[in-house]
């Protein structure tokens, strides 16, 4: 058997740590944060999970596409959100899918949908897993008779590359590393790097409009798509590979943020960049988070588009120990594959300087070392979901929320939302256990506005910690879509944002993407719950 994945958290199984370490960071956790940790938990293992018996059977004429395996059934069960981590702690499985199918090719993945729709199955495309809004749990009710989940990974290649131009056909179940290493042999890449790059794909990043690297200019993968085909129920869905166009609307923009509910996204073109050789970085301490941010704005207005332009405040700063106790940090880089880059990075910190920042040491790209706070940033920046996993095993919450907005809305924006989380992170915390701590830090920056993301620590009720997360998330996305953010800038809908998603979005348009699903999906299969009711 080879390296496999954690059936319940982040990472590989031979990456959970000894109950040594977890004691340690439970040491750690009430010194740091100041929260009482009781008891250190144990996951429930594998074997113990209960797990219901499966309602489909593979059909004969080509079962080698599908598996019943316990394991497979259990790893395809829940993303990574925090309720689905806590769940799979506990070993709290609900809703698992009846099969797992691996298709190899995009006529494959065409076998598997029309079983599906014949079996009247619902059909979850899964990438890596890693959804955080319940974007690939199978919450049917009786709706359909079983689910399989159509997991991509076997589809993983990369299948041309156009040096000329600049760009990449793809399959959608390759994952960040693995697309990076063989777009690496053609000096190329593509530069998208979510937090969850180690383990999400392609189709998956495009399939959620995912957040990437460039905290400016291409932030999202949408920028990055050059065409798209996947596989229907109504045929094979592939647009033409241009540049741009002006004709009528994108079917490439149908598909992106489409979460399988009209198809299985099975490749597409991208495009790339030479690898980046000229890189700088710094960071600059604020004294303030709200002169911080007045300085991003006037960056993300400056067309100097840095490459990493990231705002911490104090609390989020001091959480990660990246920059000076008491200050905001604002976290910059600016890159180039063909030219030096001072200049760029020259302008960007006058403009902080301006606005009271601190500038720290400007470090080349090849640089690391530990007591930078770039780096100490980007290293807890990776590090965070292994951590919450252990973080569970010690009774202590540990997810985040983010939105964008404008910037004439921002500040008073930042100030509901963060009064909202405060009172209901209060209330649902247990007494006596330490007092929560709330952050924000921008991810992402416009010309018009930045993307804030919010991160709430707070002690746990242990045995009860869904519901204790529910009740904060429900206060919070009211107050951020009632004061008129995104309910979401990165993280997709799924099945966890649809309330809030259904008030954001304009009603007409709800009715034509139903009448889009009616006509790719009449049986409503495809990912059902998710975006849209059948």
């Amino acid at each position: 058997m080879g390296r496999r994945r954690k059936h319940w958290g982040w990472g590989f199984e031979d990456q959970q740590p000894e109950r040594a370490q977890v004691e340690a960071i439970a040491g750690a956790v009430a010194d740091r944060l100041g929260f009482t940790v009781d008891e250190v938990e144990e996951p429930v293992p594998l074997e113990a999970v209960e797990l219901r018996e499966p309602r489909l059977k593979p059909p004969q004429r080509f079962a080698e596409l599908f598996s019943d395996d316990r394991y497979d059934r259990i790893a395809h069960a829940q993303g990574k959100a925090y309720r689905d981590v806590v769940r799979g702690f506990r070993g709290e499985f609900p809703n698992p899918p009846d099969l797992v199918a691996f298709p190899q090719s995009a006529e494959d993945v065409d076998l598997v949908l029309n079983y599906c729709a014949d079996e009247d199955a619902a059909a979850i495309p899964f990438g890596g897993g890693t959804s955080v809004v319940g974007g690939v749990e199978a919450r049917l009710g009786d709706r359909h008779r079983g689910a399989v989940s159509i997991d991509l990974g076997r589809m993983n290649r990369v299948l041309d590359v156009d040096a000329v131009s600049k760009a990449a056909r793809i399959q959608a179940g390759a994952t960040g590393p693995w697309l990076e290493e063989q777009l690496h042999e053609h000096g190329l890449t593509l530069r998208h790097f979510p937090q969850s790059f180690e383990y999400s794909t392609l189709g998956g990043w495009i399939a959620t409009r995912a957040g990437g690297h460039f905290a400016t200019l291409y932030t999202h993968i949408d920028d990055l798509v050059e065409s798209i085909r996947a596989v229907t129920l109504g045929g094979d869905w592939e647009s033409r590979r241009l540049p741009g166009s002006g004709a009528g609307p994108s079917p490439d923009r149908m598909l992106i943020g489409s979460e399988g509910i009209l198809g299985v996204i099975t490749e597409a073109w991208v495009r790339v960049r030479e690898r980046p050789t000229h890189k700088l970085s710094a960071g600059v301490g604020f004294d303030d988070f709200a002169a911080g941010a007045e300085a991003v704005r006037e960056i993300a207005q400056s067309g100097v588009n840095p490459s990493n332009c990231r705002l911490l405040d104090a609390v989020e700063s001091a959480t990660t120990s990246a920059g000076p106790p008491g200050k905001a940090l604002l976290v910059l880089g600016v890159e180039s594959a063909h030219h030096p880059v001072d200049e760029p990075m020259s302008i960007v910190l006058d403009v902080a300087r301006a606005h009271g920042g601190e500038p720290g040491e400007i470090k080349g790209g090849g640089d690391r070392r530990a007591n930078d706070a770039v780096n100490t940033w980007r290293s807890a920046f990776l590090q965070a979901p292994y951590l919450r996993d252990s973080l569970i095993a010690c009774g202590v919450l540990s997810d985040t929320f983010e939105t964008a907005i404008t910037w004439d809305r921002f500040p008073d924006f930042h100030a509901e939302v963060m009064e909202t989380a405060r009172r209901a992170v209060s209330k649902a915390a247990p007494a006596g256990r330490g007092e929560p701590r709330i952050s924000c830090r921008f991810t992402h920056v416009y010309p018009d506005g930045p993307a804030p993301y919010y991160t709430v620590l707070a002690p746990a009720r242990r045995g009860d910690e869904v519901a204790q997360w529910d009740e904060i998330k429900a206060a919070v996305s009211e107050t951020v879509t009632g004061a008129g953010g995104t309910i979401t800038h990165h993280h997709a809908v799924g099945r966890d944002h649809r309330p809030w998603y259904d008030l954001q979005r304009p009603d007409p348009f709800a009715d034509a993407m139903r009448a889009a699903k009616r006509e790719l999906d009449p049986k409503g299969v495809l990912n059902p719950g998710v975006l849209i009711d059948p």
